[in-house]
């Protein structure tokens, strides 16, 4: 316990370093929907002081039709990712009790299909957090999801991708 705050704080830091990289590609927080355009990631959005995000998981959400093929990208490029919940809470036999049907809760099917956890842990360094940004960038810039100008081309700082397991 006596680190727990070292590792919210790291976690934290880690965060931000996304949420910026994100941004200056365009992309918005999850509290705009990818409906309404622009470049299609959404990072978690912030909650209101005092409250804090202590980020155990960083999650992204893409367009269904490109979660599998990031997550391939960022596994090519050394970047490890997860997916915590492929089938919707509802939807699971353990909670076929409450009687939801397939559609009763889009939102919430639509984001078992369309989220990934990044890595987050603490002990990352701002050359991994980088690459992890620069890759999911360049993913974006080739398949034409980042929107409203030119396509963007990221670099790693340092010149180099870190190594395997980021």
């Amino acid at each position: 316990l006596r680190h727990l705050d070292n590792w919210h704080a790291g976690r934290q830091r880690n965060a931000d370093f996304y949420d910026a990289g994100f941004t200056a590609l365009g992309a918005r927080s999850s509290v705009s929907p990818l409906k309404s355009g622009g470049t299609q990631l959404r990072f978690p959005s912030r909650p209101a002081a005092p409250a804090r995000h202590i980020y155990n998981q960083y999650i992204i959400r893409v367009p269904a039709a490109h979660r599998d093929a990031l997550r391939d990208h960022l596994k090519a490029n050394n970047i490890g990712t997860e997916i915590y919940y492929p089938v919707p809470l509802h939807m699971q036999e353990c909670f076929q009790y409450l009687g939801c049907a397939r559609g009763s809760l889009p939102e919430t099917e639509a984001a078992a299909l369309e989220t990934i956890a990044l890595p987050i842990y603490p002990e990352l360094t701002t050359q991994q957090l980088q690459h992890v940004v620069d890759s999911i960038g360049a993913y974006l810039s080739k398949h034409g999801l980042i929107g409203g100008g030119p396509s963007v081309t990221t670099t790693t700082r340092g010149g180099s991708p870190v190594g395997a397991g980021v």
